[in-house]
């Protein structure tokens, strides 16, 4: 269900984090006569315990009480590998339709639907669905209400959905959640590069259902048989088909209690689920697919059948995975990207519970003949016998893969969802064997399963050839995964970090700020996490709007440099640097200001803030590397050249530009894009480097586990006497008063479209009306599925994969906006303008009611709880507000304003700033074959 698009300020316009309703009461089925059996123990491994009920329900606990929030993840094993012949994506239906409402949330008169139960919760919360599983995870702030009612809703809906046909498709309305998934797989077939792997993919695969796209075929969802679909989910939405895991703060024994209360009350059901025995035959020999679509690129790969995720092949193939696509190290990349070849490369590796594909792919720049990238491509992955891997290469992958590992084992909420793929793998302590094993996979094992799988015949590229002596790929089949796991106890537990409160004043009370002389301004908030993880952030700002001028490509390419060398370490040398010290490093910025964070542990802090400091202020921008940069910035823009998001995201930022052509925040068109980074130099960036990088209006904020005096002490060594040459006088930022404009921009041969609508907001958030503000936004499209927006667009008419609004109020000058947004296919477009404007109309005639703004308090306010949970996202505020003299005070009265907002403020908010006359229209598609098509009669 989730789908990220980039847009004006590169936020991802559908949110997977909600808001929070009232808890829920219901009980989720009837209750059989007598007290439940006592769930059984089964294992324990590193913190984590499962057991099972006795209808066969299998619960893994995970306490963590470092963090004030809770994640449930109800894992069913069954995905795309489960469906039948006309049955195509509906494991992927059935998740959506599990969102609607279900027998005691929603259907029962004065119940909450699902979703609005998650709005309730101020969860992040989302549904996928993969080849071998589904699954549907939240995290909520941690209270004992909140984790009843989670857990209350996913029994209800593990047997009580209706799974209805109005819900599927209304053929008197003709509405229904069919269009919307319609709409999902409108917008997968707008990427060529992904439609060419799934092409890949099925003619790689005679009978396996792992060579069928998980989303299904069009005429399948369109057509799917209701009483079928009804049919498959009573069969396997059962619970001795599911997993339940919940992770975060609680009491162990009060909540497996809970849980058997809830979930031991469903029956187990009397029939049996008989495993899949369809097993794709040996590849004969290789194959080829040619894909001919409109788009910005070329793309050229080759795929391998391979091991399933349990056979004790899978740990070499991750490191064989890593030594050949990792940059800069990854053989893949010096030979197609470095020599120019390619742009930059795709790496596909799933993991499966029967035997698995792998799929290596490389960008090309349209004009560049494939030929020769396809055969660099195929020299290097099928000559690998008399090339064969080195310890270095094998080493370095393993500090790669444990890095990843040790990040994710420190936060609960990442790893409980991360336990999804080694469900679908076989079990879920498959996680902690597969590091183990990868940690002990030595060279001789990576080198022969190099030699096993990545051979010609075994290969889908290229074409046929006769041979009287076949040299066949043997893969092995599903593992015995019992066996693996069995006994398995895994290592100690990670320390655990303090219960910390993350409310604004107690945050406030625990930072500490400092000076230092150059301007460096500090923020610090010492405390105790889980592994001793620590994040740090600075943030620089450079120049003048005169000294700026037509320096904004330059910027971002000085800024998006700095991680490919310094003057004393390679591109390589620091990325096995900061994978040794388990560090993880974002740079952004352009030519106003850049941001380097960091997340490592307490002991590698030091090392991690010297590194980091060494990029910012000694980058090496060697010619070669830059060469590389700039290739790959280029092709990225080619290929959005066509696509509908990019060019209707462009037309929207210049129709509220106020600048002149060369000001370092015009927006150029993605034509004007494409000249500048490629009339940009080496000698461009590192001039800007030398006139404008410095310290002195840096800002800096580290949360987590530290030593304040020490930090303190290392940032005014690293940075005190760090200057830029250029002074920093802030650029202004202003919005163009537009008002009823629209602009249609034709993207031929895409079968999706982006509408933007957009309103000039002339407030700053330290504004009266800013909260009001936020609530009108929150109820009208800024919760995700549950917002009038979203309930008309996408629940009632069906015409919307993705829809919603944000609005965006600036700190300093008064240039806020509001903005919706919708994905339709391209003959939809009018009518989701046209339902748009309704609503809108409907907003400022009627105003909203009392009850959604009761809902909407409570959901955002838990919201925002919630995002002061990421140290990371923490730390950037921090350090932000440092260069306002603001503190966290701040978010504590805009809470107190929200908390105390009355209805008719709201309303009249949304009336005075929100008019529907004014709303400007943005939009990008195919609209012309959509006119042809309606024209010539087509349904």
């Amino acid at each position: 269900m989730k789908i990220l698009v980039a847009l004006m300020v590169g936020a991802g316009i559908l949110s997977p984090v909600f808001a929070a309703g009232p808890a829920a009461t219901a009980k989720p089925v009837a209750a059989r006569s007598g007290a439940q059996k006592a769930p059984a123990k089964v294992t324990s491994v590193e913190g984590i315990t499962e057991y099972r009920l006795a209808n066969g329900l299998r619960v893994l606990l995970f306490p963590d009480a470092s963090k004030p929030t809770l994640t449930t993840n109800m894992v069913y094993m069954v995905g795309s590998r489960h469906e039948n012949y006309g049955e195509t994506g509906m494991a992927h239906l059935l998740e959506h339709l599990l969102f609607k409402p279900t027998g005691n949330f929603g259907v029962k008169k004065g119940t909450q639907s699902p979703v609005e139960v998650l709005n309730g919760l101020g969860a992040d919360f989302n549904g996928t669905t993969w080849y071998d599983r589904t699954n549907y995870y939240a995290t909520f702030p941690a209270n004992d209400d909140n984790l009843r009612t989670m857990l209350a809703l996913e029994a209800d809906r593990m047997v009580n959905a209706p799974i209805s046909q109005d819900d599927l498709w209304n053929t008197k309305t003709n509405k229904g959640e069919m269009t919307v998934v319609r709409n999902e797989f409108e917008i997968g077939e707008s990427d060529p590069i992904g439609v060419t792997t799934e092409r890949l993919q099925a003619v790689a695969y005679d009978w396996h259902n792992y060579g069928k796209s998980t989303i299904g075929a069009r005429s399948d969802i369109e057509q799917v048989n209701i009483p079928r679909l009804r049919a498959f989910y009573k069969h396997y939405y059962q619970p001795d088909n599911a997993v339940l895991i919940v992770a975060g703060r609680f009491d162990e024994a009060k909540v497996l209690a809970q849980v058997n209360n809830l979930f031991g009350k469903i029956p187990k059901p009397s029939r049996v689920i008989q495993p899949t025995y369809t097993l794709e035959p040996v590849q004969d020999g290789e194959r080829s697919v040619v894909v001919r679509r409109s788009g910005g690129t070329q793309f050229v790969g080759a795929g391998y059948h391979v091991a399933p995720s349990g056979h004790p092949d899978a740990a070499a193939l991750q490191v064989l995975g890593r030594v050949l696509t990792d940059a800069p190290s990854g053989r893949l990349h010096k030979a197609l990207v470095e020599t120019k070849l390619a742009t930059r490369l795709d790496y596909s590796a799933v993991s499966n519970l029967e035997p698995g594909y792998r799929i290596f792919g490389a960008v090309v720049p349209t004009g560049q003949p494939l030929a020769p990238t396809q055969d660099a491509l195929l020299k290097v992955l099928e000559d690998l016998k008399s090339h064969p891997v080195t310890e270095e290469e094998v080493a370095r992958a393993r500090q790669a893969i444990a890095k990843n590992v040790e990040l994710a084992m420190n936060d609960s909420a990442r790893l409980t969802i991360a336990l999804t793929e080694s469900m679908a793998a076989g079990d879920w302590r498959l996680f902690f064997v597969n590091r183990d094993q990868v940690e002990k996979t030595d060279v001789k094992a990576v080198q022969a399963a190099a030699e096993k799988y990545l051979k010609a015949s075994n290969r889908t590229l290229g074409v046929f050839v006769p041979t009287d002596t076949p040299d066949r790929a043997i893969v092995p089949g599903a593992a015995d995964i019992a066996a693996v796991v069995k006994d398995y106890r895994g290592r100690a537990v990670v320390a655990q970090g303090e219960v910390f409160d993350p409310s604004p004043a107690n945050i406030e009370s625990r930072t500490q700020r400092f000076n230092l002389a150059n301007g460096l301004k500090g923020a610090l908030l010492p405390k105790k996490t889980k592994g001793n993880v620590v994040t740090a952030s600075i943030r620089l700002r450079f120049g003048t709007e005169e000294a700026l001028r037509n320096k904004a490509t330059t910027g971002s390419f000085t800024a998006g440099l700095l991680s490919y060398g310094t003057q004393q370490k390679s591109r390589q040398q620091l990325k096995d640097t900061f994978d040794k010290l388990k560090a993880q490093t974002r740079i952004s910025g352009g030519a106003e200001s850049l941001t380097a964070s960091v997340t490592t542990t307490r002991e590698n802090l030091p090392a991690v803030m010297d590194l980091v400091a060494e990029m910012l202020q000694k980058p090496a921008f060697a010619a070669t590397e830059f060469g590389e940069f700039q290739r790959a910035n280029i092709n990225a823009t080619e290929q959005a050249i066509p696509e509908p998001n990019p060019q209707a995201s462009v037309a929207l930022n210049r129709l509220l530009d106020t600048t002149p052509d060369g000001h370092v925040k015009h927006v150029m068109t993605l034509q004007e894009q494409l000249a500048a980074q490629k009339a940009t130099t080496p000698e461009d960036v590192k001039a800007f480097h030398a006139a404008f990088y410095g310290a002195g209006n840096a800002t800096f904020a580290a949360v987590g586990d530290f030593d304040p005096a020490a930090l303190k002490a290392q940032v005014e060594r690293l940075y005190g006497t760090w200057r830029a040459q250029q002074n920093y006088v802030r650029v202004p930022s202003a919005v163009k008063p537009v008002a009823g404009q629209k602009v249609a921009l034709e993207t031929p041969d895409k079968a999706s479209s982006l509408m933007l609508a957009v309103h000039p907001v002339p407030l700053k958030d330290d504004a009266k009306a800013y909260p009001a503000l936020v609530m009108a936004n929150y109820m009208l499209g800024g919760g995700a599925l549950r917002s009038r927006l979203a309930d008309r667009i996408r629940q009632k008419e069906g015409l919307s994969y993705g829809v919603g609004s944000q609005l965006s109020v600036p700190t300093r000058d008064p240039a806020g906006v509001w903005m919706a947004y919708a994905m339709s296919a391209p003959q939809n477009t009018a009518k989701v303008e046209a339902v748009l404007r309704e609503e809108l109309q409907r907003a400022v005639s009627e105003g909203f009611t009392e009850a959604e703004l009761l809902e909407a308090k409570k959901g955002w306010l838990q919201g925002e709880e919630v995002s002061r949970t990421s140290d990371e996202a923490l730390a950037g505020a921090l350090s932000e507000y440092l260069s306002l003299d603001r503190t966290m005070a701040f978010d504590g009265a805009v809470e107190d304003q929200v908390r105390k907002l009355t209805l008719a403020q709201v309303n009249e908010a949304m009336r005075e700033f929100i008019k529907p006359a004014g709303i400007s229209i943005v939009a990008a598609g195919d609209f012309a074959k959509a006119a042809k098509e309606v024209g010539g009669g087509a349904k």
